[in-house]
C-alpha cells in the first residue's frame, strides 16, 4: 500500500505559477505520476515520472508543467508555469501506473489539491 498527500494548490492569476508536492509513504512504485478533473470534465492525466529519470507530459502542459521527484524524500514535485484558467482543477498524485505514462491507470491517488487560474 502506498500513502499520497498532496500540497501546494491555491489560487493564482493566469501567467502565474504553482509547485505542487506530494508525499509519499508505504510502498514505493516505479510509476509516479499526478491527473487533474474539473467540474463536468473528464479526468485529464497531466504528467509520469519513472525511477529512472523518464519523464511524459500530456500536450495540453508540455513546456509549462515539470514533474520531479526527491527519492530521498519521498516526494514528488509538480512545477506549474505559464498557468491558463483551462489549467483549473484538483489534481491527484498518483502511483503504480503501467505502462508509465501521463495517460497511464494509476491504481493509487491522493485525495488531492484545488488549483484555481482566473483570467
Amino acid at each position: 500500500q502506498v500513502q499520497l498527500v498532496e500540497s501546494g494548490g491555491g489560487s493564482v492569476q493566469a501567467g502565474g505559477s504553482l509547485r505542487l508536492s506530494c508525499a509519499a509513504s508505504g510502498y514505493t512504485y516505479s510509476c509516479m505520476g499526478w491527473i487533474r478533473q474539473a467540474p463536468g470534465k473528464e479526468r485529464e492525466g497531466v504528467a509520469a515520472i519513472r525511477t529512472d529519470g523518464m519523464t511524459n507530459y500530456a500536450a495540453t502542459v508540455q513546456g509549462r508543467f515539470t514533474i520531479s521527484q526527491d527519492k530521498d524524500k519521498k516526494t514528488l514535485y509538480l512545477q506549474m508555469n505559464s498557468l491558463k484558467p483551462e489549467d483549473t482543477a484538483m489534481y491527484y498524485c498518483a502511483a503504480g501506473g503501467f505502462p508509465c505514462y501521463s495517460g497511464s491507470r494509476f491504481p493509487y491517488w491522493g485525495q488531492g489539491t484545488q488549483v484555481t487560474v482566473s483570467s
